[in-house]
This record gives structure tokens, sequence and C-alpha cells, in this order.
């Protein structure tokens, strides 16, 4: 190791005050006639022995700290309070191979505040879970606490040895920023708080992300200083950039799957909404942000399907479900109506709701659940909306004696439509014909139910209607009007087409549990209207029964 100097004036034998110097490592190198006068120890049984050993042990770790004031213990064994401002003596090099100062017994006056004080932030270094550090221009840490050796593996000794240790074990991606903002606060012309976050090399090779939070100090007549808290923050850092990762992942994956993406804080009611959600509702400059989360939502969720919407998310929060899909029609930001799919999860603490996230979709844009050639909605679409009319009539009965009331709300009809005549259509006219009629019954059907009723193409030629909040008679007579409107013929081009529909009907006073239930009936019903051509057929409205279903007057035969 380098050798250290030691001062040779004759001056500092005659100093009334203990002159100590000591080397990197804390062995005592030099010490003037005073400190014998002063502590009692002879020079002889001092020199060579670490300073340490001459330290209170509660003390020692204050000390390698930088804390100036500690207590030491005199020839006679008792300790007293004293104060030795060390300054470091470095080589060439920059590294620390002395440091030397005055040691001087405090008096006894003051020692109880000392005490109070230094007790004080003894216990405030305890509490804090970070190192507290100051720093000087060209001197290096002129304070460091204990925790640096568990927060990062080095001794206070290494660390405060070398003015440049830090600059030199910061990661060095981070280097350059961490420099320029160091060198700016040793060039201040005033005192201010910054904060800097940056990777450190611990001493075992680890890589630890530290949050700095610091204070430049400016004072007159002294070289500036500086004074902050080391955080390790490395668990939080990793969650971070783990948590982006995950989110660039999903991102991806949503792009892929051409969603809209939202969330939805059910606390502050702040919905966030990704830039495709918007686009699928042609909304393309909204904000991403929207403080009012359901407000935002009812706006673009037609009248007659938002108790339907609002119900399939309120059952999941109810514990009724594992999450919720629900399909409704979406004012456009054209001003045209499309057909969407919301669905999501909830996030419960302590069994109450406090978020919501999922995605939208487009289902123009998916075949399985929108008909591209009629604009009507397909299977998928048909049975969530009758699984919610069955759940809807069902929690109505449990809810009440067992039974809901004929020309309740709750109460409900299933059409299954199915063209007569249609393959002939397609052999003597070609499918393109066969399209386009299609296409027109399509409009005649939508203009024959209400707005809140659903029609869908399930598959080929047939339709499903599903009529809500209508009575078993009701539903009869909108099935009349029904079969009459699509027997009148169709212009398409310059053919006159006829084809008229069988219509299966069943009821929600039919008893029925499940949608398959349902369609079931509703086909058997629509097979015995075809095979007698009877128009109309409704399934039996109690009991369920067998095939026989009773017939009504059928519509007039198509021309």
């Amino acid at each position: 190791m380098p050798a250290t100097t030691t001062p040779s004036s004759h001056l500092l034998q005659l100093l009334p005050e203990a002159v100590v110097q000591a080397d990197a490592l804390w062995e005592i190198t030099y010490l003037n006639p005073a400190w014998h006068k002063l502590t009692g120890h002879p020079l002889d049984a001092a020199l060579g022995r670490s300073l340490l050993d001459f330290v209170h042990p509660d003390d020692v770790g204050t000390l390698r700290a930088g804390m100036p004031v500690f207590r030491l213990r005199f020839a006679d064994a008792d300790y007293r309070w004293v104060r030795l401002q060390l300054h470091p003596e470095t080589d060439a090099a920059g590294r620390v191979v002395s440091r030397q100062g005055v040691l001087i017994e405090v008096a006894e006056v003051t020692e109880q505040i000392l005490m109070e004080v230094r007790q004080r932030f003894l216990r405030l270094l305890e509490t804090i879970d970070g190192v507290v550090w100051e720093a000087e221009h060209g001197i290096g840490n002129t304070f460091l606490s204990p925790q640096v050796e568990r927060l990062f593996g080095y001794s206070v000794e290494e660390w405060r040895s070398d003015p440049g240790f830090w600059r030199a074990h910061v990661h060095p991606d981070d280097l350059p920023e961490a420099l320029a903002i160091d060198d700016a606060a040793y060039s201040a012309t005033h005192s201010y708080a910054y904060e800097m976050s940056y990777r450190l090399i611990a001493k075992s090779g680890r890589v630890v992300w530290v949050r700095d939070l610091c204070r430049a100090v400016v004072e007159p007549g002294r070289p500036n200083r500086m004074i902050g808290l080391m955080i390790d923050v490395t668990r939080q850092k990793n969650t971070e950039l783990e948590l982006l990762r995950s989110d660039n992942r999903y991102a991806l994956a949503t792009r892929g799957s051409n969603d809209g993406i939202w969330d939805w804080d059910l606390r502050t009611d702040t919905l966030h909404a990704s830039e495709r959600f918007h686009e699928i509702l042609g909304l393309e400059d909204a904000p991403h942000v929207h403080d009012g989360g359901w407000r935002f939502l009812q706006q673009r969720i037609d009248p007659d399907d938002r108790e339907r919407v609002q119900s399939a998310y309120c059952r999941h929060l109810a514990g009724e479900s594992q999450n919720f899909s629900v399909d409704f029609r979406a004012f456009h930001g054209s001003g045209r109506l499309v057909w969407v799919n919301w669905r999501g999860v909830a996030q419960f603490e302590d069994g109450v709701a406090v978020r919501m996230a999922g995605s939208l979709s487009d289902l123009a844009e998916r075949g399985s659940s929108y008909d591209a050639l009629t604009n009507l909605p397909g299977r998928p679409l048909f049975r969530d909306r009758l699984a919610h009319a069955i759940a809807t009539h069902r929690s109505e009965a449990a809810n009440g004696d067992g039974a809901p009331a004929r020309g309740g709300t709750t109460m409900f009809a299933v059409l299954l439509l199915d063209l007569d005549r249609f393959k002939a259509v397609n052999d003597t006219h070609g499918h393109h014909v066969g399209d386009q009629l299609l296409q027109q019954v399509a409009r005649r059907l939508e203009s024959c139910v209400r707005t809140g009723d659903l029609v869908a193409r399930m598959s080929g030629d047939e339709f499903n209607v599903l009529l809500e909040s209508i009575d078993a008679a009701e539903a009869v007579d909108r099935a009349r009007q029904i079969a009459d409107a699509l027997a009148v013929p169709y212009e398409i081009g310059e053919h006159t087409v006829a084809s008229g529909a069988s219509i299966g009907l069943v009821s929600s006073t039919s008893g029925l549990a499940t949608i398959d239930d349902y369609l079931r009936a509703a086909d058997a019903a629509m097979y015995r209207a075809k095979s007698q051509s009877l128009g109309v057929c409704v399934f039996p409205g109690e009991g369920g029964g067998e095939v026989g279903a009773v017939p009504l007057a059928p519509s007039q035969p198509s021309a």
C-alpha cells in the first residue's frame, strides 16, 4: 500500500490539542504528545493500533460513517465525549491514504445535549431503509451510513477511501446521465433538491436499481456539498419492467385480434379505452380516458339494449358468472348502428368489485357472430340474447311465487322461420338472386318487429326472431303479420320471386329451461307448419309435450 504521510513539523509537537493521523484502515500512524496528556494513553501503546479500539462500541459505526462526535476510552477506562473531524489525504490517483485531524474533548456542559442529538440521529438512521450520505467535491463521501454494507456489500471504509468510488460503480449505461446530474450539483450557484434513478454494481456483481433522493447544498465560503438517501428499488423496477413487457405482449396480441381494450376503475368511475376501442365506435378523436365511465357507455349503447347490457355485467358483479359477454347495438360516430360484443371480468377486494377490464369486438368483422350478407346478427348473438331473456324470466319467477305473471315484462317468444321454395329460386334464377332474396327477407323481418326485438340469420334460409316483453297471444299475432309480409312476391331485378315462410313459435309460457330447449321446440313447430302447410304453428304452451303443435289458420299461399 502507498506510504502514509506523517506530519513532521516541530510545531505539531508543541500543540496543546491532540493531533491524530490514521491510514485508510483506521490504523494510527501518528500522534503528538498532547494525545497522552488528553487521554492518558502512552503514545507507544497507541501507535500501530486501530483508532476504533479506543472508540465506544456503540459509536464505531457512526465514526466510520463520518460522524465527528463520539465517545473515546481514556486511560482511566472511562468513555468521554470527543470531537475528531478527520480530513482525508489522497495519493496521485485520488485514493484516500490517510486521515488526520485534531482531537478535542467536548465540554461537559454540552455533553448531554450532544448525546441527545446523536441518539436521535442514530434512531433516525435505524428507521431508514436506505443509505444516508454526504459528499464534498474532491473529497468524496464525508458521511456514509452503515446500511451501505447490507444493501451493496461494500464496507464504509472501502467506499469512503476512494473519492471516485461511486462513479466507478454506477452501471456504464447509466453513468453519462448520472455524471451530468452530479457535475451540475457540484457547479450549482444555489441549493436545490433533485432525484436520480440508476443502477449500481454491488460487491457481489449483482445489479441494484437505486433511487437517490438528493440535495445540493451551496454555502458561502465552502465547496458545494451534497446530501442524499439511496434506496434499493430493484424489486419495484423489475416489476415495472415485467409489467411493461407484459403490456407490450398484450398490446401486440390485442392488435392481432383486432379488439379494443378497456379498463374501468369502478371506485372513481374512470374508464380507460384503447385507440382500437374508439376506432370500432367511430370515435378516433375521443380522449382515451373518460371520467364518467357508465355515462360514456350509455351514450354509445342503443336505448333498447342498455338495460340488457347493464344486467349482464351486474350479474357478473353479483357473482352469478365468472365473467360477462354481451352483444348489443352501438351508435357509431357516423350515426349508424353497429353490432359489437362487450366482454370483461371484474377484480374484487374484500368482496367488492373495484375494477373491470376486457375487450370490445366489432361483430361485423367476426363472421361467426354477424352475417355479412344480410347485415343481421348470427347464431352466437341470438343465443346470447335468448340466454339473457331466459335468465331474466327465471329470476322473476324465483323472486315471486314461482311463475311470472302473464303479460309481464320478462315474457318472450322465439320464432324460427324457414323460407318456402328457396331451393327452387336458387335452381331457377341462380344463387345471386337467392342472395338478394335473403337480403330482402331480412329487411322485411326488421320492418315487422319492434325496436327492441332481435332478428338473426341462423344458417342458409333459416331465420330466428326473439320477441321480448310480449305475451303468448301478442306473439302469435306478430308471427301472423310476419308470415303475411313475407308472402308478398319479391321484385329482384327483372324477376318476380314468390317465397313465403313456415314459422314455428314457442313462448316463455311453455316453461322450458335452456336455449337449446327453446330452439328445438321452435324447430319442431316450424317442421309441423312446413309439412302441413300451416304457415304458423305454435308449440304447446303448457308442459312442453311432443311435436304436436297447435295449428293456426295458415297465411295466404304465395303466388
